[in-house]
């Protein structure tokens, strides 16, 4: 009876059809083109990511919660500031789950140091103390990813640098600025100097961001990639260990070595200025342009936190210290900065707390 009803109804709308004029029938077709373009563009549009500036007064409190009196109180504190609201059309939920322990991966996108400051709940139960990288990492918990990912814990003075946008800015950094960080280390003189700023004007990169990233990757005191490493009877120079992967140490340090040698790194100020030339393409370029964003990659136009600079959940916060720093001890911290805040969708209403340890 069913299938017979079904049929029926088929002739129906068949014979329907054909009694239609054909020029009305063409203009309904149209009709219906037009309003499936429609709303496939409408559909497009709203989950595609925006970028809008802050005045005051166009951020819904009740759609994202506890964001604007932090705001508000920081662009009080340092009126030169603007910030650009970054509407990723993301589920935070869905979000803290992607950057969470996932069994398809062989090395969490997260980690935190094994010692015993980010001990309890700071350690991801699942992998029940296993470690990574060179035996002294661990997997982060879902808690301290998210108490490291929500933008409000970041919204003060101390921590807003993670999400200061890493382009040029004239009037904020100065030579002697770039020397007076950068004394003592393998960093020091005058001509690294002036290849740090040339590197930063030419890829439209901070070069405090630059030496911030040379002293979290490497140390004060660098490292062999960075002080100078015999190969192929070479001296090669890789201060950001571009392509420094492999299963040991041995293997990571001739990796990255070989790659050195490959684009002729004989000098630390070549390799600094075509290093920065890479992170600009890799990632300024494709929208991740802030400490935070480098670290979790939540821009839509790329595959979705594959692009992700660093392991380490603590990274963006001890590098932006460093890149602070350099901004209060050369007296531009009050300067035309800009600073890019994620907004997510279904935050909590309360903010993510620090995971407690044992």
């Amino acid at each position: 009876m069913k299938k017979y009803l079904n049929n029926h109804l088929i002739r129906t709308i068949k014979n329907n059809i054909k009694r239609i004029p054909p020029r009305l029938l063409v203009f309904i077709l149209i009709i219906i083109i037009v309003l499936s373009s429609i709303i496939g563009i409408i559909i497009v549009q709203s989950s595609k990511q925006k970028w809008i500036t802050y005045t005051g007064d166009n951020l819904n409190e009740n759609k994202y919660p506890g964001y604007k009196e932090l705001l508000d109180s920081l662009k009080e504190e340092h009126p030169n500031w603007s910030f650009t609201l970054l509407y990723t059309k993301l589920n935070w939920n869905s979000v803290i789950n992607h950057e969470g322990h996932s069994n398809n991966r062989s090395t969490p996108l997260n980690l935190i140091p094994d010692t015993s400051s980010y001990s309890g709940e700071w350690q991801c139960e699942k992998d029940n103390g296993k470690t990574y990288d060179n035996g002294s990492w661990l997997c982060a918990s879902t808690k301290a990813i998210e108490y490291k990912m929500d933008p409000r814990n970041m919204l003060n003075s101390e921590n807003i640098f993670q999400l200061k946008e890493l382009n040029y800015e004239e009037e904020a950094v100065t030579k002697d600025g770039i020397m007076s960080k950068t004394k003592d280390s393998f960093l020091e003189g005058e001509t690294i100097a002036e290849a740090i700023i040339e590197a930063g004007k030419k890829n439209d990169i901070d070069p405090y961001f630059i030496v911030s990233r040379l002293i979290q990757e490497q140390g004060k005191n660098g490292t062999k990639l960075s002080r100078g490493y015999e190969y192929n009877g070479k001296t090669i120079y890789n201060p950001f260990n571009i392509a420094a992967s492999g299963n040991s140490q041995t293997s990571i340090l001739n990796n990255a070595a070989e790659y050195a040698y490959s684009q002729e790194w004989f000098s630390l100020e070549k390799a600094l200025l075509e290093g920065v030339d890479f992170i600009n393409t890799r990632y300024m370029d494709i929208g991740q342009n802030t400490l935070y964003l480098q670290k979790f990659d939540v821009i839509k136009e790329n595959e979705l936190y594959s692009n992700q600079y660093m392991q380490n959940l603590l990274a963006p916060t001890s590098e932006s210290s460093i890149l602070l720093d350099q901004y209060e001890s050369s007296n531009t911290v009050d300067a035309d900065l800009n600073f890019i805040i994620p907004l997510y969708e279904n935050m909590p209403k309360t903010i993510s707390e620090r995971p407690k340890e044992e």
